[in-house]
């Protein structure tokens, strides 16, 4: 008898970390289907439309799934106006709630549901760390966060209350991850450093929690394997820095010895050109993975040089 083909639904993952999903678990063998609000040309998965809002023929994918992971919802690089901030948290709300309708009818459902999540829903503080036990969470006037956190609450929320009792169920507070790929953040601090803007932004004070896009792969195969997972991950580096170390690192293995500074003012006239939030430069992230660390994940890579090291030589071999 032939083994069962493993198989993995995306939704929501034609970006970045889909794709880098996609291809990592398309290599272990697993069918990928991605769910999209259109179709897209996705060279290791199979593309399947859905609305994120109701119940329709996508639903037959999760019959017999390996693996729901569930990434969709619009993204917070922008401005946060009235219109924009309805659509990000509907996008994740919506699309969770109608995942567990969708999970509910199968016959056969998932074995796993990983949802995601994001580290800024701690605290932003320079002193303690933030583990999934002991972490702070909630918004804090300097870091002007409060619709993040509200965001990452709301979207925990709906994943919370899917009853779902056959179906093993993950939140990934996930921190920003490094990857050589189009869409990435790690193409824009590259760019940033490049131009000869990679100095330290507003005090750089601000922990940055990060994690390598192999150790972002590695973290959710593992989690796949270990049928006692469940519950609450942090998937960051074990190594968060502030925001001034990483930028003379990615200075330092880049090659481009100096790096102007942007104060305050100066990220508040660059979000408003750019459309974005300075919220997302200037929040202090201090996230470590305690779950993961005790419970045996060994990362890849723990250090930023060596995962900036790794992305390098990766950029050069693409060229």
């Amino acid at each position: 008898m032939k083994n069962k083909i493993k198989k993995m639904v995306i939704a929501g993952g034609s970006g970045f970390l889909g794709r880098t999903l996609a291809g990592h678990f398309a290599d272990q063998g697993y069918e990928i289907v991605v769910l999209g609000r259109k179709k897209c040309d996705l060279a290791n998965a199979r593309s399947v439309v859905w609305d994120g809002i109701s119940l329709g023929p996508w639903v037959k994918e999760l019959e017999g799934a390996s693996v729901l992971i569930n990434m969709a919802g619009r993204s917070v690089n922008c401005r946060y106006n009235q219109r924009n901030r309805r659509e990000i948290i509907d996008s994740r709300v919506l699309s969770t709630q109608i995942l567990g309708q969708a999970v509910q009818q199968c016959l056969a459902p998932p074995e796993v549901w990983m949802n995601s999540s994001t580290a800024t829903i701690y605290k932003h503080r320079f002193d303690g760390l933030n583990d999934e036990e002991d972490g702070v969470i909630g918004a804090h006037l300097d870091a002007g966060d409060a619709f993040s956190v509200e965001v990452a609450l709301a979207w925990e929320q709906a994943f919370t209350e899917a009853v779902v009792p056959e179906t093993r169920k993950l939140i990934l507070r996930t921190a920003m991850i490094f990857g050589d790929e189009v869409g990435g953040v790690y193409e824009v601090l590259r760019r940033l450093v490049r131009f000869g803007l990679g100095g330290k932004m507003g005090s750089g004070r601000q922990y940055v929690s990060w994690l390598h896009e192999g150790d972002f792969c590695g973290a959710i195969e593992w989690l796949i394997a270990n049928k006692g997972a469940a519950g609450i991950y942090n998937l960051c580096s074990p190594n968060p820095l502030t925001n001034k170390e990483m930028m003379k690192v990615l200075r330092n293995v880049i090659g481009v010895p100096i790096g102007l500074p942007a104060n305050r003012a100066m990220l508040e006239v660059g979000a408003f050109v750019l459309r974005t939030e300075t919220e997302l430069m200037i929040k202090s992230r201090r996230v470590i993975p305690a779950r993961l660390a005790s419970e045996g994940y060994a990362f890849r890579y723990p250090y930023l040089e060596d995962a900036i090291r790794e992305l390098e030589q990766k950029h050069k071999e693409n060229k």
